[in-house]
């Protein structure tokens, strides 16, 4: 029996199958302003309102501060009584780019996770992280350690990406074949805004729906709306 880790966001987990693979990493990928940072914040807020489960969020791009307004702005009031609790630890790029050398910065943070009992991690962002390293070996070498460490330490990770492309499989990067699982969020324009969607392309050892489905952003977070009809990627990007 594969255990599961909840993600408590609304509809998500139903498309998962009951939820992620523990002491899994699992990439989040989508362009910018699709939800990403809303997920994850909501994956951790989660955790610790409903699971009794901590956890961690680095953020290369933005401080603490802002990731406090973010929770703030879809009703998670408490997010900061959580951090203060040390419920959730949040590590903004004040303290993350702090050393000119990154690989002593990311050996310090492996250390600290391994001496610290969190269940709930995210990296946000992938693709910044990635600009720290010279060469593609480099960067997979540390990402396999990164992951590795992760793992043993009990986390269940969600690793933030950029996407490029308007279509998720007009392009695979090296961090797709790093990770245990894929889920793309994707954002097409309509005359009065947006329209949003969720599509998990692949979850090792996991039985999962694979088709896409829509999803909202509002107060209380992300609602992916499982019972709607989802469609296949392949051959339908007219529809997006």
């Amino acid at each position: 029996m594969v255990e599961l880790t909840e993600t408590g966001i609304e509809g998500l987990d139903s498309i998962l199958n009951g939820g992620l693979v523990s002491e899994s990493t699992v990439l989040i990928s989508g362009n910018p302003g699709t939800g990403k940072t809303i997920l994850g914040i909501e994956y951790l807020y989660r955790g610790v309102t409903e699971f009794d489960e901590t956890g961690v969020y680095l953020t290369f791009e933005e401080d603490a501060s802002d990731i406090r307004e973010a929770a703030e702005s879809i009703g998670f009031d408490d997010w900061g009584d959580l951090v203060e609790s040390g419920d959730i630890t949040v590590y903004g790029k004040e303290l993350l780019l702090r050393e000119e050398d990154f690989s002593s910065t990311l050996d310090e943070l492996l250390a600290e996770l391994g001496r610290t009992d969190h269940d709930r991690l995210v990296v946000d962002s992938l693709t910044m992280l990635s600009l720290f390293f010279d060469t593609e070996r480099e960067q997979r070498t540390y990402l396999l350690k990164f992951s590795d460490i992760l793992k043993r330490n009990g986390l269940t990770s969600l690793f933030i990406s950029e996407q490029g492309s308007r279509f998720p499989d007009a392009e695979v990067g090296l961090e797709n074949f790093l990770t245990d699982g894929n889920v793309y969020l994707i954002q097409t324009p309509t005359d009065s805004g947006v329209n949003r969607y969720v599509w998990v392309a692949k979850m090792r050892k996991r039985p999962i729906e694979t088709d896409i489905f829509p999803m909202e952003i509002g107060s209380g977070g992300i609602d992916v709306h499982d019972r709607a009809s989802g469609f296949s990627l392949m051959g339908d990007e007219d529809v997006l």
